[in-house]
């Protein structure tokens, strides 16, 4: 897609709609591709062509995405006040635990479900998770389910009164250190290195809890597209998404090889040896 192409509300017609009920609960669920599943997670405020732009790119290398939609209006480029007033009530809902101490968000417990559906249906070694910004710390919060075996957070922002602390809990974060020691995993993750909703000190609470599982990326503020959306021009005064709205899409750039790393961290993952093209 061109910048101009984003500047315009994305009609995702290219996915599938999917009304996905688990836990009682029922979201919609852009569903596209074909091979082992990839559940990507939109950043605030929502699904937004940069998003769906990144999701393509995990479809087109050779799997199966899911995005569900979690906040927002799906597809819209949300302009500064309704961006600003999605973030509210995001950080109202009982869906979501935005302050230090209060535990991972109860959100979660649906996409470990949808984990297990998306598992399920796409077969494979396990399924890739995928958070930024709001939802970064999703993906580590969901290898409490089995299935999930491909983590990547990407500028984890909460919770967001505390940059020396993390969503999960010590309990939760023992779990899953313990779980990629016993299975030899890794957690990805990345930040701008001026990025103020994801500082150092965040990724350094990180590394003190999942020791060496947890191999962080760090990349220049000077490498972040400048040609942002009305609600990051307002709000977000700093480098921060790493693989949407401030990736530059040319060869050579740092935000083109993370996203990269993080297509080829899949592809390493999930796709079985001697695995056809049909069924990836």
């Amino acid at each position: 897609m061109t910048i101009q192409e984003m500047a315009v509300d994305d009609p995702l017609d290219d996915f599938t709609r999917r009304d996905v009920e688990l836990e009682s609960e029922a979201r919609a669920v852009y569903v596209a591709g074909s091979g082992p599943a990839v559940i990507v997670m939109p950043e605030m405020p929502g699904i937004s062509p940069h998003v769906a732009r990144f999701a393509r790119w995990i479809r087109d290398a050779g799997f199966t995405v899911y995005l569900p939609s979690l906040f927002g209006r799906d597809g819209a480029v949300a302009g500064a006040r309704e961006g600003a007033e999605v973030f509210q009530r995001a950080c109202i809902s009982r869906e979501f635990r935005v302050l230090a101490g209060q535990g991972a968000s109860p959100v979660t417990r649906w996409l470990r479900a949808l984990a297990r559906l998306a598992h399920a249906e796409c077969a494979g070694p396990g399924v890739g998770a995928v958070g930024m910004c709001f939802t970064g710390n999703f993906a580590l919060s969901m290898m409490l389910e089995p299935s999930v075996v491909a983590p990547v957070l990407c500028q984890p922002s909460l919770p967001l009164n505390s940059q020396a602390s993390l969503e999960s809990d010590a309990g939760e974060l023992q779990t899953v250190r313990e779980r990629l020691e016993r299975e030899d995993r890794i957690v990805l993750a990345y930040r701008f290195e001026g990025d103020r909703f994801c500082t150092s000190a965040r990724f350094e609470a990180y590394a003190r809890a999942l020791g060496d599982r947890f191999v962080a990326r760090e990349i220049p503020d000077g490498a972040a597209n400048g040609d942002v959306p009305p609600f990051f021009a307002r709000y977000v005064d700093c480098p921060h998404s790493v693989v949407t709205v401030h990736l530059i899409d040319e060869v050579g750039q740092p935000t083109t090889a993370a996203r990269d790393e993080i297509l080829r961290f899949l592809t390493a993952t999930l796709v079985q040896p001697g695995m056809s093209p049909q069924a990836r």
